[in-house]
């Protein structure tokens, strides 16, 4: 499992109630009128209404960078999958093949004393393979070799669906290589962005040192670690630009790649990747590979060594004896993010467990945690709000029959994925063995870098999920036209069976429709009910919805997370459009629901009000200054505060329910509203 950012966007796991004494317990999340700040008006800052008394006592554990009722959530979940690792790691107990790969695997990470004897030895045989590099080809071969462990090195190669026939898979291309978490880092030249730069040499060259490189040397390898990785950042595409999917369509023969760019010696790549024969491929970022054709030879090769040799450390950092464990942590989540101590043990061995063996750990969860009656549940609710979206295109008054029926079309062609996939991954090929943490891991990465690039020239799987069962989230992916809910998800705050439907249609309802919107935001909107990427919309209908769009945009940028940080709005159009469009859809649900229904008022509040309190209850917070200054260079999502105030601001239905009045904050001279 190489590093990967978690960002607990959308929706989150565990289909019991969960209980769990000692320090380890959480408190489960729920929504509670005990919550709210009552002395706060509604109608000037909901978001604080609705949560202010839960952030006064909840405030960010020393292990977190951010909590809220989305991490207490997952905390809990993580509490079922040790109780099942801590089984299957007991070596006498009677077990199949797949509780003793995820039993042996957890024990291998739980066994610290070994990981501390072995010092920085498991990634010698890595680091001995760079070190016979002698010609800017071999380092392109070395970049093959290392992408096959699972190691992210200049750039990325994955088999996806061909972007113009998405029953297809084919090869993608792309920029990649950076240590920081994006161009931006690189590049701003604000007092906070160099002080991180020099903040991330000075930790480059600490890594460094531990793996073996004398200070001298290692002093000035960070340093060449750093101009390379420059010119990688200068020669990359913004995140928001990418968010534009023309952005990213170039298909390309191999031989127009080699000439665009003959010093990555493709064709020699590409062989030493082991996978299918091809033709054609996409090419992401064709700019990126021209821009830095020239620096894979004019760099020397020495120093393209200690570039490698920095990202096998990096890593495999948290794998590794204390020190390498330490300093990742030091620079990656206290200094990054803000988070005071490193997260105990068991908890990072879990999440390394449902990184690399996540469908086979995934398997046990679903047994011990969620049935078939929460999965007809969830379809029922799915459907419900399906409908719901099919009757808000009729009275959409800007878009002609033409474009609305196109839509309807593509809405009655999305997939839906409950809980769990219906084939389950085979792992029989990974050897796990106890004492081999970093080995496990490398063999764990390459048997999943080999199963994507085997995709290469076959018709693509629409049953395969991109995320396991236990996974704090959910998605939509245009070239599949399908949504993906993995289990659990009927529990608070989401889905509460002692709550009334106006509080659950608030929560998962939702939920439902932010996933759903995802085919009709900026960049879903784009691809057909089929996939592909191909304009369904009169181009009077497109020039209207992009307008509005534009205001969503608008509205986010104004908002400041921390101090002199402004929200991209570019970036975080899609889910913002998604934000705004579930809400008013399961609103519009919950109203065809009550029709037959009697709803009264309950603990002082309207039905329509404990709508608007369940949504905001799901996005009550607290984040750290750090973290939210990551975040709004890199996630696509908006805090919880700006998710809530940013939606209600635009809903005459929230200012009916409350009574707010013109001028005040939560109603907006111009509202936006796309869907």
């Amino acid at each position: 499992m190489r590093r990967i950012l978690l960002l607990l966007c959308l929706l989150a796991t565990t289909g019991i109630a969960l209980g769990q004494s000692g320090s380890d317990a959480t408190s489960a999340p729920k929504f509670d009128l005990n919550n709210l700040d009552r002395q706060v008006d509604p109608c000037v800052d909901f978001y604080q209404f609705a949560c202010g008394t839960w952030m006064t006592k909840n405030p960010i554990p020393a292990d977190q960078s951010r909590w809220g009722q989305f991490n207490a959530l997952a905390e809990n979940n993580m509490i079922v999958l040790r109780d099942i690792l801590e089984k299957d790691a007991n070596p006498n107990a009677k077990r199949n093949a797949i509780q003793q790969k995820v039993g042996d695997l957890y024990a291998s990470c739980m066994d610290e004393d070994t990981v501390n004897k072995l010092g920085a030895k498991p990634i010698e045989p890595l680091l001995k393979h760079i070190d016979e590099a002698k010609t800017p080809k071999d380092i392109i071969n070395e970049v093959a070799y290392l992408q096959n462990q699972g190691i992210r090195v200049l750039f990325s190669m994955y088999a996806s669906p061909d972007m113009h026939n998405a029953q297809m898979m084919i090869p993608d291309v792309d920029q990649g290589g950076l240590g920081l978490p994006d161009r931006d880092y690189y590049l701003k030249e604000d007092a906070k962005s160099k002080e991180t730069r020099e903040k991330y040499v000075a930790h480059v060259q600490k890594m460094l040192e531990l793996s073996g490189m004398a200070p001298k040397d290692a002093e000035a390898g960070a340093a060449k670690v750093m101009e390379i990785e420059t010119a990688l950042a200068k020669a990359s595409m913004a995140r928001a630009e990418r968010r534009e999917p023309k952005n990213r369509d170039h298909k390309m023969t191999v031989k127009e790649l080699n000439t665009l760019a003959p010093h990555f010696y493709f064709d020699t790549y590409f062989a030493e990747r082991k996978g299918p024969e091809f033709a054609a491929l996409n090419v992401g970022n064709p700019n990126f590979f021209k821009q830095i054709n020239e620096i894979i030879t004019s760099t020397p090769v020495a120093d393209w060594k200690t570039y490698l040799r920095w990202h096998v450390v990096q890593a495999n950092a948290p794998l590794l004896s204390e020190p390498f464990v330490q300093e990742d942590f030091a620079f990656q989540h206290k200094y990054m993010s803000g988070q005071k101590e490193i997260q105990a043990r068991w908890k990072r061995c879990v999440r390394l467990v449902d990184g690399d063996l996540g469908e086979a750990l995934g398997q046990e969860y679903v047994e011990k945690t969620f049935g078939p009656d929460a999965k007809q549940r969830m379809l029922d609710m799915v459907h419900h709000i399906e409908t719901a979206m099919a009757e808000d295109f009729k009275t959409v008054d800007w878009m002609s029959d033409t474009t609305k029926k196109q839509a309807d079309a593509k809405l009655q062609a999305i997939a839906n994925h409950i809980g769990y996939p219906e084939k389950w991954r085979d792992y029989s090929t990974v050897e796990i063995k106890r004492g081999d943490l970093v080995g496990n891991d490398l063999r764990a990465d390459e048997f999943e870098v080999r199963r994507n690039l085997n995709k290469i020239g076959k018709p693509v799987d629409r049953n395969e999920w991109g995320m396991t069962p236990p996974t704090v989230n959910a998605y939509y992916r245009p070239s599949m036209n399908d949504i993906t809910f993995p289990a659990g998800i009927l529990q608070p705050p989401f889905f509460d069976k002692t709550m009334d439907d106006p509080v659950n249609y608030g929560g998962i309802g939702v939920v439902i429709g932010h996933e759903l919107t995802h085919g009709f935001d900026d960049q879903g909107s784009q691809f057909d009910k089929e996939g592909n990427f191909n304009s369904w919309w009169t181009p009077a209908d497109r020039a209207e919805f992009d307008k509005r769009t534009q205001c969503i945009s608008d509205e986010y940028s104004g908002f400041v997370p921390v101090a002199g940080v402004h929200l991209n709005g570019k970036l975080t159009l899609g889910e913002n459009t998604a934000d705004n469009g579930g809400v008013r859809i399961a609103y519009m649900a919950l109203q065809d629901d009550m029709k037959d229904k009697e709803i009264k008022d309950k603990d002082g509040f309207t039905p329509d009000q404990r709508f608007f309190l369940g949504f905001a209850q799901v996005w009550c917070q607290n984040v750290t200054p750090e973290s939210a200054r990551l975040l709004a260079t890199i996630d696509p999502h908006s805090p919880g505060k700006f998710r809530v105030n940013g939606v209600v601001s635009n809903m005459p239905e929230f200012q009916k329910a409350y009574g707010c009045k013109a001028g005040q904050p939560m109603v907006r001279e111009n509202a936006c509203h796309a869907w």
